[in-house]
């Protein structure tokens, strides 16, 4: 039997889902590629590889070299890089694509959000507010904006530690892996008085939680929008990237 060849672009939830659903298909080879950012990634299931391919140019290479059939780009809402070199490299190697990205996070009315297009706007706000304590939680390679911040605290959560150069006057480091869920961060937000939230509408359900109790506290978030997109076919969950790709290859 020939298998069919399938590139999942990782790192998410939904793509350790994906790989976990199809690994052990024997009409396909499954093979999930990691930015290869975390020092200890979780192995998803099939095959995977780690790091960048080189660009547009790199990503083509890979796609021909491999006779990649499909590429499902399960990426972080926030990884528009990416994204964006995916559309390129699968239409320069007629490759099917499809994006699998979980649905943004919506305000309530009852929700205190201040949206921002970049960090250095987000740090603005978060001056502006008068905001005291404050849960940062933005990733580790996206700190350095908010260095220097004498008059703010931070408890900035991240799931392994940033470069030790960057300079936080007045913070506490919480290294933590999603999720969390509901009664440890109202445990978390009381322990340490969080009046503010800087955050990403990353969307799903694993770091949710903290939007539930700001809106229960009534506290301010400070949310940053998602990056623009190219126009392309899109999944909102795994079952209908499954379907998706069932009716692409006739995996049936």
């Amino acid at each position: 039997m020939i298998k069919k060849q399938l590139l999942i672009l990782g790192g998410t939830t939904e793509a350790y889902a994906l790989a976990e659903a199809l690994a052990l298909r024997t009409n396909l080879r499954v093979i999930t590629s990691l930015a290869g950012r975390t020092a200890q990634p979780r192995i998803p299931a099939g095959e995977w590889r780690s790091g960048g391919f080189g660009g547009v140019a790199g990503l083509t290479s890979y796609l021909r070299e491999q006779r990649i059939d499909a590429v499902i780009d399960a990426t972080h809402p926030f990884a528009a890089t990416m994204t964006w070199n995916a559309v390129e490299s699968c239409r320069a190697a007629a490759v099917p694509l499809l994006r699998l990205e979980r649905s943004a996070w919506i305000a309530a009315p009852e929700d205190r959000w201040e949206l921002v297009t970049d960090w250095a706007a987000a740090r603005a706000a978060l001056i502006a507010s008068e905001a005291q304590r404050v849960l940062l939680a933005v990733g580790r390679q996206e700190l350095a904006p908010f260095t220097e911040l004498h008059d703010i605290w931070l408890l900035i959560r991240v799931v392994t530690a940033p470069d030790s150069k960057l300079h936080f006057p007045s913070a506490q480091m919480l290294l933590a892996r999603g999720p969390f869920d509901l009664a440890n961060e109202r445990e978390l937000f009381t322990a340490h008085a969080i009046d503010t939230i800087v955050c990403k509408n990353s969307g799903g359900d694993a770091t949710a939680a903290k939007l539930q109790v700001a809106r229960e506290r009534h506290l301010r978030v400070i949310m940053r929008q998602r990056p623009s997109r190219p126009v392309q076919q899109l999944a909102t969950t795994v079952e209908e990237s499954i379907d998706w790709l069932n009716r692409q290859l006739l995996l049936y």
